[in-house]
């Protein structure tokens, strides 16, 4: 099998799904995105690998016609590594149903207000203080 760009488009194309699907806040959709994206990136190790061969036993086989049998064994890895995140991830998934009726990720209280001090441009005075105790300038606080 020589490198198709057939297989790279579809790999690219489910990729790129799948980013956008773990960029959303429902946890089933989550799931989805890991899962397409990983079969994007095992179709990508496929393709990556270069063209089918004999099997790779030295005497066997002229060295030239040989296939390379580590992405496939990468790609037998990422089976099941997806198999775990699936299965960790559907557990996640069915406890915030069961407490919150839904499966959305909540907001972090400590990111929002992050969030609000950074669109309201604060600082604490002590930082100020601190920041320009060593240079000298006097600080004015309000």
């Amino acid at each position: 099998m020589s490198p198709n760009l057939t297989l790279a488009i579809v790999a690219g194309a489910l990729v790129a799904c799948g980013v956008y699907l773990i960029t959303e806040r429902s946890l089933s959709r989550i799931l989805m995105g890991v899962m397409v994206a990983g079969n994007g990136v095992n179709i990508l190790f496929l393709v990556a690998s270069g063209r089918a061969g004999g099997p790779p036993l030295i005497g066997v086989t002229p060295k030239e016609d040989m296939s390379d049998p580590l992405p496939q064994a990468f790609v037998l890895t990422a089976i099941v590594i997806a198999l775990a995140t699936a299965a960790f991830l559907v557990t996640m998934a069915y406890r915030s149903f069961q407490l919150n009726g839904h499966d959305e990720v909540a907001d972090d209280v400590e990111d929002a207000r992050i969030r609000a001090l950074a669109l309201a441009d604060e600082a604490s005075d002590s930082f100020e203080e601190i920041r320009f105790s060593d240079t000298g300038v006097d600080v004015v606080s309000e």
